[in-house]
């Protein structure tokens, strides 16, 4: 039976706000963009949260439920050194580390760098040693698989620590609400209610086909997953899928020249970021987001890899014009690129660009 941990940051971006600025313990803080812009929550305290504020909330919306809160603007730079800093933590323990984003990432510890068979003094010491090293917290899950690890370090927030074993999990699968399930979204949630699932003991009287008809693929991992089934690896390294840009403009845009400029300003990013990753790609993506939240994504792949900015622009204002609707307005606008081609010699046309 393997020994999987689920190591998940507190409230990371906030917290290190608050670790920088002391001041602000105990308030409602929200980081992202201003409360008048048009940008979302990155995250937010604990005291917050209790208003109803979430991650990926507009922060008008975020300003109207809390009012009194404190917004500040992301510092991606102390994020990331933070996260390196817990990454040097974990890697201590085993080379098998699976980073999920900056403040989150599984460990297989069944055969681990400091020979204990125990994974709960493991997950201590990850504990103790993160909050020594970074002055922060964070919940950690104990469990044979990734699913249920996940499920573990969400159960005791903030700075928790739980194990979930074969003979606890039927308990703890049961009675879990049913929004709480990994893998489980806002609506995807709402049609299993619909379908009269509301916990995990309701998804456990589903039959597999039933579910896989109802949700496909994703179907069959509910099936196994209420039933502490997951046979997923912890897997070190994963090659990026696609690398892309994207904007959500202060006030929507109707105007087609000032979609190209911003068009153009986002290839230039795209492109100094496919440089400096040595990435070339095939297929040019366009994603646009209308006033009503209505998305749409369009692609064009190309004969062979590219990163050269003057093709990506072509085609990316090629799918602009064709699926442009003029009587709407565009909120958002991004670009990238997919079949990617990684560690290559990335050299375009225009190498070096003038920033």
């Amino acid at each position: 039976m393997r020994k999987i941990i689920h190591v998940d940051m507190d409230a990371f971006f906030a917290a290190i706000e608050i670790r920088e600025d002391p001041s602000l313990k105990g308030k409602c803080l929200i980081v992202g963009g201003s409360p008048n812009s048009r940008g979302v929550v990155s995250t937010c305290s604990y005291e917050a949260r209790k208003f109803g504020v979430h991650s990926a909330m507009p922060c008008s919306q975020a300003w109207r439920l809390c009012p009194q809160a404190i917004f500040v603007r992301p510092n991606f730079g102390l994020y990331r050194e933070a996260s390196a800093q817990i990454r040097e933590v974990l890697n201590r323990y085993t080379p098998l580390v699976e980073p999920v984003s900056l403040d989150e990432a599984y460990l297989d510890v069944t055969a681990n760098l400091i020979n204990e068979p125990d994974s709960m003094v493991i997950a201590r010491r990850i504990k103790q040693e993160i909050l020594e090293k970074t002055r922060l917290t964070c919940s950690v899950g104990v469990s044979f698989n990734k699913f249920l690890a996940k499920i573990g370090s969400e159960l005791q927030k903030p700075d928790g620590l739980s194990q979930i074993t074969p003979e606890n999990a039927p308990e703890i699968l049961f009675a879990l609400p049913i929004g709480k399930f990994h893998g489980i979204g806002n609506v995807t949630a709402a049609k299993m209610q619909k379908m009269g699932i509301h916990t995990g003991a309701d998804l456990y009287e589903w039959s597999a086909a039933d579910l896989a008809n109802h949700f496909g693929k994703m179907g069959l991992f509910f099936y196994n997953a209420v039933r502490g089934i997951d046979e997923r690896e912890v897997i070190s390294y994963r090659e990026p899928k696609s690398i892309s840009c994207e904007h959500t403009f202060n006030e929507d845009i109707s105007d087609m020249q000032e979609l190209v400029q911003n068009l153009k300003e986002l290839v230039e990013r795209l492109v100094i970021r496919m440089h400096n990753k040595q990435i070339q790609g095939k297929t040019i993506m366009l994603k646009i987001k209308y006033e009503n939240f209505e998305l749409i994504t369009r692609s064009y792949s190309l004969s062979q890899s590219t990163a050269d900015e003057k093709t990506i622009l072509k085609h990316a204002q090629k799918l602009l014009v064709e699926n442009w609707d003029e009587s709407r307005k565009i909120r958002l606008l991004g670009v990238g690129l997919s079949r990617l081609d990684l560690g290559s010699d990335a050299s375009g046309e225009q190498l070096f660009l003038d920033i």
